[in-house]
C-alpha cells in the first residue's frame, strides 16, 4: 500500500501540466509570503543558536572536568530545557511581530529579542573560552535582566508573548546559580 502511495505521488508530480506546476509554485510562494515572519524568526533563532558551538574540544574538556554541586543531577536535561526556551522565545517574537508588523516598535522588539538570544548563546563560548565561571554567572544575570525587561515590554503588546518568556525567566536564575555554585567549588 505504501509503495502505491509513493508511486502515485511521484506520478502526480511527474504529470504536472504547466498550469498545475505554476499553481503549485504559486501556492508555495503564497505560503512563504504569508509565513515569512515566522520562518525568518525561526531561521534566525536556529542560526544564532549555532553560536554556542563556537568552542574548542579543549574548552569542552575543561568544562566537563569541572566539579559540580551534588544537586546538579539534571544536567543532562539542560539542552532540552534550552531548546524549549528558545522555541518559546521565537514564538513570543512571532506574536509580537503579528501585532506590530513593520512598525518601528515591531522592529525594535525584534532587535531586543535578537540581543537577548545573542547574550543567552554567548554564555557558552565566552565562559568556556575564558575558562571563567564568574564571568559566565554575570552573563547569565545580564541575560535575566534583559529577559525581564523584554517580558515587561512585550506584556503591553501581547500577553501571550510575555507568558512565553516565562520559561526563560524561571530557568535563567537557576542556570546562573548553578554556574555560580560551580565557580565556588572550582576556584
Amino acid at each position: 500500500m505504501q509503495k502505491a502511495g509513493k508511486s502515485l505521488n511521484f506520478e502526480v508530480v511527474m504529470n504536472l501540466s504547466p498550469e498545475n506546476s505554476n499553481s503549485l509554485i504559486s501556492n508555495i510562494l503564497n505560503f512563504l509570503e504569508v509565513n515569512a515572519p515566522g520562518v525568518t524568526i525561526a531561521v534566525v533563532t536556529v542560526l544564532v543558536s549555532f553560536g554556542s558551538n563556537l568552542v574548542s574540544a579543549s574548552d569542552r574538556r575543561w568544562f566537563n572536568q569541572l566539579h559540580r554541586p551534588r544537586w546538579l543531577s539534571f544536567e543532562i536535561l539542560i539542552p532540552v530545557i534550552w531548546t524549549v526556551i528558545l522555541i518559546c522565545g521565537a514564538i513570543s517574537a512571532y506574536f509580537v511581530w503579528e501585532v506590530e508588523k513593520g512598525s518601528f516598535r515591531g522592529w525594535s522588539m525584534m532587535a531586543f529579542y535578537l540581543v537577548l538570544e545573542i547574550v543567552i548563546i554567548a554564555y557558552v563560548p565566552i565562559t568556556l573560552q575564558s575558562r571563567n565561571l564568574r564571568l559566565g554567572t554575570w552573563i547569565g544575570l545580564i541575560g535575566f535582566g534583559l529577559g525581564l525587561s523584554l517580558t515587561l515590554s512585550v506584556g503591553h503588546i501581547s500577553n501571550g508573548a510575555a507568558w512565553l518568556l516565562l520559561p526563560y525567566l524561571l530557568w535563567s536564575p537557576i542556570g546562573s546559580y548553578a554556574t555560580w555554585a560551580m565557580a565556588r567549588i572550582n576556584p
